[in-house]
């Protein structure tokens, strides 16, 4: 019974895999600092923050009384033009007197929240 030993120049999958993995390994740090200047400007919007309004209101039958609501949307740093909006129909259309409005608001991405891994990791 003769057996064939593999042909040195045909590589074994095992050895085809690394070899396309350290290729790709190599190509992914390359091009690194390149990908993320090009994200940058796409998952950083300059001036739009997730804003979060507390109203405090009194009660419209109870006018000694004080009551919260709190608001939250995507709005336009630093105008608010959404938080204005919602002010015009508060007073418009909401009984209840305001008392006081407190704003807060947040960057929606920072840098830090954005890294790359430092490897390729399979699963199978």
């Amino acid at each position: 019974m003769l057996r064939h030993a593999p042909s040195p120049r045909r590589p074994t999958i095992g050895t085809e895999t690394a070899r396309v993995e350290t290729a790709f390994t190599a190509r992914y740090q390359e091009d690194e600092a390149t990908v993320l200047q090009g994200l940058e400007p796409i998952l950083r919007i300059p001036d739009w923050r997730l804003t979060t309004a507390e109203l405090v209101y009194h009660l419209p039958d109870h006018p000694h009384v004080l009551q919260s609501f709190v608001w939250q949307k995507i709005d336009l740093a630093p105008s608010f033009p959404e938080l204005a909006r919602f002010l015009k129909f508060w007073e418009a259309r909401i009984d209840g007197p305001l008392h006081s409005v407190r704003v807060a608001s947040a960057a929606l991405t920072r840098p830090a929240e954005l890294r790359y891994a430092n490897g390729v990791y399979r699963v199978h």
